[in-house]
């Protein structure tokens, strides 16, 4: 699950899907595409910023639900607070943060 992690956050465009759900939880496909065209000039397809979503629903990064027809995706913290909490709280529990 770590490497999941790490692999999710090394590509800056990951980085900012995770930074633009921080802002807004419960955004849709085509409202992350509109942010990251706007909001950061990237003009990717919907194709390529769904799989850069698929790798960060693998790592736990990103939860989806569906309401109706659309399907939202919310940003999930606990997989980077448990990666954290490794290093800088290595005597805790496991799972506790």
């Amino acid at each position: 699950m770590v490497d999941d992690v790490f692999k999710a956050l090394a590509d800056p465009t990951r980085r900012r899907i995770l930074d633009e759900l921080a802002e807004r939880d419960g955004q849709s496909l085509f409202e992350i595409c509109a942010r990251l065209a706007t909001r950061h000039g990237l003009g990717l397809s919907r194709q390529a910023i769904s799989q850069h979503l698929a790798v960060l629903e693998a790592a736990g990064l990103v939860q989806t639900r569906r309401q109706g027809r659309y399907k939202f995706h919310d940003l999930n913290t606990e997989p980077l607070e448990r990666v954290m909490t490794r290093w800088l709280r290595p005597d805790a529990p496991e799972g506790t943060s």
